[in-house]
């Protein structure tokens, strides 16, 4: 479990230097330029997917394991819109590593969330996630046509919600048969300590500079 998180936090040190560059830095200026980059943001945003991993394995667990993580698709692609339009959710990037450490521990707990808490939950948290993923496209020079904008969302969408169908799908093949089962516990233990090391980074730097003060 140690060197899981290790790999893990290595990896989340090296993704802001990818998480946003699917394209390799260059302008969206195509339908295609936009699914490949709704493709490769949340598989390259490593905050993104391991909540994503996180939503599959929880709803598993609700009875609606097709239904709660498009509570989740639908709701990203609203805060994207609303980005996109100049609307941003407050503290997003603080709301993302609080949603890896709250669905996290939910998972670890092995307590299964019912179907209406999972789609408030999910949804909620998945405005958040989609203003971070508006932030890209609303910040492009010159700005995006709409061919660009619809490859975009259908990416971004589709990507997301395969990524959690699968993720659930492996861990019942693994033998979880409900939220108590260990493979899934590990997985949700496993996000959280993603989502705590996520935090400590934040903090790091406002802690430095008030101890240096």
């Amino acid at each position: 479990m140690k060197k899981i998180l290790t790999a893990a936090g290595l990896g989340l040190a090296a993704s802001p230097a990818f998480a946003h560059h699917p394209l390799g830095g260059l302008p969206m200026e195509t339908f295609t330029h936009g699914l490949a980059s709704g493709v490769g943001h949340p598989v390259l945003g490593f905050d993104h997917l391991f909540f994503v991993v996180a939503m599959g394995i929880a709803a598993l667990f609700t009875g609606r394991k097709l239904l709660t993580p498009a509570a989740y698709v639908g709701a990203m692609l609203v805060g994207t819109a609303l980005m996109y339009a100049g609307i941003a959710m407050p503290i997003a990037e603080t709301v993302i590593v609080l949603s890896l450490i709250v669905l996290g521990g939910i998972i670890l707990s092995g307590k299964a969330l019912n179907t209406t808490a999972a789609v408030l939950l999910f949804a909620t948290f998945g405005l958040f996630h989609g203003s971070a993923f508006g932030g890209t496209i609303a910040g492009q020079e010159g700005g995006i046509g709409g061919a660009v904008l619809l490859g975009y969302l259908i990416g971004l969408g589709v990507t997301q919600y395969i990524i959690a169908v699968g993720a659930g799908w492996l861990v019942g093949k693994l033998g979880a048969s409900d939220a108590t089962a260990i493979h899934a516990r590990l997985g949700g233990a496993m996000v959280a300590g993603v989502g705590i090391f996520l935090a400590l980074e934040t903090l790091e730097g406002p802690l430095v500079a008030l101890l240096a003060a």
